[in-house]
């Protein structure tokens, strides 16, 4: 098939990507002319495991070209799917003003072309009840050639975008059409060989189930931080909690790790979002608005932690953060929480020296020359009065614990994803504060014995 993906950010790159690896010819279309010659010249523009392989092999077989011309990419694509931004607009809902003006453009082009034949146009951004509505009424006020508008939300996890669009769970389609429903049939067939299910529905439906599945997850790891910082205050262990818990199938393990809260491009938009549209319609989602409540306190629920440490005074503290990307295995700091806690070490006066493997560039556009950024997580713990941790990277999962108590000058360490064992720690002579277990506070006299 012939597929026009507009949109080349992390959804729309691993689309056109994706259905380009299993033989179609696809158009990627976008208004950055830098950001388009520089993947016509095979540069990947995010960072996403094992996207750069599929990406230069499809430009090499030619199944995958790049354009800043909508014209082309209308024309061209018999599905034509939109992977545009819907930002979080100043009063939560989602912002669809670039779905609608590309909406506007492609009913003028289509309009415009004596060739135009049938086109399904695919609401693939996540957006609000009654979107695919209107996205078909904009484009019907511009021209009578036949059309449907599909939904067909993403369930891409970043970090495993590329295995997720490969080898989804499931695949919803939302659409009232019985020809779009049976091409997007066809064009999905070769990702579901292994028997998971393609789930039609009508659009309303399918705009709901992307929205209340991120809220749902959400809602989840917001729980379980709650129970983390109650257990805390108890005494109880809540990796033994979580370990309890996740054996009943009910329940399932996932989603069931404490930390510093959720960030990303999706759970916190996708939850306002959900909770606007709830409010438009009379309807409060009262427990979405305590998770957007729950959650954004525990983006830094390690800042009163080490304001207790260091006795109510950051001021010139040197503190080493390592993970600065919202989760592992992804460049993105949308929403991340270390960033939130570094504006609050920032506000009271700490110095920061900052690592992470993949999101350095994003956030030195961000913060400019306010940090230091280390080259190594090891230099940046050179000199530290303390180290917070706050992406779970792997590298950061085994690290060589000599070196660090004599790289810093006193080894206390605040971990916001729950890396360590408190007993391993307590007996290497750390200083050690995590979330949902009781802290291992060795006396200051007693650090230099370990």
């Amino acid at each position: 098939m012939k597929i026009t993906v507009i949109g080349t950010g992390y959804v729309g790159l691993v689309t056109g990507t994706c259905f380009a690896e299993s033989g179609n010819d696809v158009i990627c279309v976008d208004i950055n002319e830098d950001k388009v010659k520089k993947m016509q010249l095979g540069n990947v523009p995010i960072y996403e495991p094992g996207l750069e392989t599929l990406f230069h092999r499809n430009i090499k077989a030619g199944r995958l070209n790049f354009t800043t011309d909508l014209k082309q990419g209308v024309n061209s694509g018999e599905i034509i799917f939109l992977a545009l931004p819907t930002p979080e607009d100043e009063d939560g809902s989602a912002d669809l003003s670039y779905v609608m003006d590309v909406a506007e453009k492609i009913g003028n082009l289509m309009e415009n072309n004596q060739d135009t034949l049938y086109k399904i146009i695919v609401n693939k951004s996540t957006v609000p009840v009654g979107t695919a509505e209107k996205v078909e009424n904009i484009i019907k006020t511009k021209t009578n050639k036949e059309f449907d508008v599909v939904s067909n939300p993403e369930f891409l996890r970043e970090g495993f975008a590329v295995e997720d669009f490969m080898k989804p769970e499931r695949i919803v389609i939302g659409t009232n059409s019985k020809k779009a429903r049976q091409k997007m049939q066809l064009l999905y067939e070769p990702f579901v060989r292994s028997g998971n299910p393609i789930i039609m529905m009508d659009p309303r439906s399918a705009e709901i189930t992307k929205y209340a599945s991120n809220a749902f997850l959400a809602m989840k790891i917001t729980f379980m931080n709650e129970v983390a910082n109650f257990a805390e205050k108890v005494g109880a262990d809540i990796n033994k909690i979580r370990i309890g818990m996740g054996t009943d199938s009910r329940i399932g393990k996932r989603f069931l790790f404490p930390g510093i809260g959720y960030g990303g491009s999706c759970f916190p938009k996708d939850v306002k979002a959900l909770y606007k549209t709830g409010m438009e319609h009379q309807h409060e989602f009262k427990l979405l608005k305590a998770v957007i409540e729950v959650n954004n306190r525990q983006k830094t629920i390690l800042i009163p932690k080490l304001k207790s440490f260091f006795e109510g005074n950051l001021q010139n503290k040197n503190i080493a953060v390592w993970g600065l990307s919202f989760k592992p295995e992804t460049d993105d700091i949308r929403e991340a929480p270390a960033l939130y806690m570094i504006d609050e070490l920032l506000k009271a006066g700490a110095k920061l020296n900052v690592f992470d493997p993949e999101a350095m560039f994003n956030v030195k556009q961000k913060y400019g020359t306010k940090l230091q950024y280390a080259e190594t997580m090891y230099q940046a713990l050179e000199n530290a009065d303390a180290l917070v941790i706050s992406t779970e990277w792997s590298m950061f999962r085994m690290p060589d614990f000599d070196r660090m108590k004599q790289l810093m000058k006193q080894p206390a360490i605040f971990d916001g994803r729950n890396l360590y064992k408190p007993e391993q720690m307590k007996e290497l002579g750390f200083y050690y504060t995590s979330i949902g277990r009781q802290t291992v506070n060795i006396p200051r006299k007693l650090w230099k014995e370990f």
